[in-house]
Parts: structure tokens; C-alpha cells; sequence
């Protein structure tokens, strides 16, 4: 109980932290919203399904899953950016110019595993950072898992749910529709 204590204060202190600029404030402020979004989702299911079945279906067990579920969240995002800074890994997603549902799809799922290098590197590479952030907090969060969840299979299976959801991301991502920026318009005035 106390290390969910400890995972949900941390998740709190980090999204308090303060940026250095306007857009690396949003893109902070977006990622913690998703955090706590996916989070909320993710223990609601597992209260609903009773699962794991020794936390219970009240508030407390709420609390339980929610905990669990950013502190498996904060291991995964730790995970992946050291890997993929120290394998040079550009982890963001970058759409398509592919036309055509299948071609597009299948650019999504392959984006999730083969990713661009960085750091003046050409060429694409493995995502270690995203496979091993996936089933390493996938693992990790079997620490604070009740016994009922807290085997090495559970543990890769949670890490493998984890890199399906980065597929079905991406795949949103690809398909989404495109934000269309407003152009400003100078009014010139006649001399």
C-alpha cells in the first residue's frame, strides 16, 4: 500500500513540475492528461472485472488500480526514453504519405517496432526503448501486484497488452483526422 502511496505522489510532484517553455508545457501537460486518462480507464475496467479479485470492487481497490496503473505507466515512460536515447531512437510517431487503408495500416504497426534514428544517424532501427519499456514495466509492476498477479507470465503479459496498445495508438495516430491550422490573414491597408 505505501509504494502505491509513493507511485501516485510521484505521478503528482511530476506533473507539477514547471516547463522552460509554452510548447514543452503542453506537450508536459498532454502527457500527464494521457497518463491520468489511461490510468482512471485502466482501473475502472479492473474494478469492474474484479481483477486483480484480492484489491475488491470498492473505492479502495479503485485507488489500488489507479495507483498501480501510473506507477506502470511512470516505469514504462522511464524505460523507453533512457533506451531510446541511448540507442538513438526518434520514438515519435510520424504519419504516413502511404494512400490507401492496408498500406496505411500496415505502416502504423510496422512504426510501432521500426522506428528513424536520431542524432545524425540515417536509417531506421529496432524500437528497443519502446519494446523493453513495454515489458520491462510490464514486469516491474508485478512487485506491487497481489499474489494472484504477481507472476513472471503476468508480468510479460501485461508488457505485451502494453506494446498492443502502442500499436492501436499509432494506428489512431495514422488515422486520425489531421488538425487544419488557421491562417492568419494581413490585412493590408490601401496607401
Amino acid at each position: 500500500m505505501r509504494l502505491l502511496v509513493w507511485i501516485l505522489a510521484a505521478t503528482v510532484a511530476l506533473a507539477a513540475v514547471p516547463s522552460r517553455n509554452r510548447k514543452r508545457a503542453l506537450l508536459h501537460k498532454r502527457t500527464v492528461t494521457h497518463a491520468a486518462a489511461t490510468s482512471l480507464a485502466h482501473a475502472a475496467i479492473g474494478t469492474v472485472g474484479n481483477s486483480p479479485h484480492e484489491w475488491g470492487r470498492g473505492p479502495l481497490g479503485f485507488v489500488k488500480r489507479t495507483g498501480s496503473s501510473l506507477g506502470q505507466h511512470a516505469v514504462k515512460g522511464t524505460i523507453q526514453l533512457g533506451v531510446g536515447a541511448w540507442h538513438h531512437e526518434n520514438l515519435h510517431y510520424q504519419r504516413s504519405q502511404l494512400h490507401g487503408t492496408w498500406p496505411r495500416l500496415g505502416y502504423a504497426v510496422k512504426s510501432t517496432f521500426i522506428v528513424p534514428r536520431t542524432g545524425g544517424r540515417k536509417g531506421k532501427t529496432v524500437a528497443l526503448g519502446r519494446i523493453s519499456g513495454g515489458m520491462g514495466s510490464g514486469l516491474v509492476s508485478r512487485a506491487w501486484q497481489p499474489a494472484s498477479a504477481a507472476g513472471v507470465g503476468a508480468g510479460l503479459a501485461s508488457g505485451g497488452i502494453a506494446l498492443g496498445a502502442d500499436v492501436g495508438a499509432n494506428v489512431a495516430r495514422e488515422f486520425w483526422p489531421k488538425k487544419r491550422r488557421k491562417r492568419r490573414t494581413v490585412h493590408h491597408r490601401p496607401s
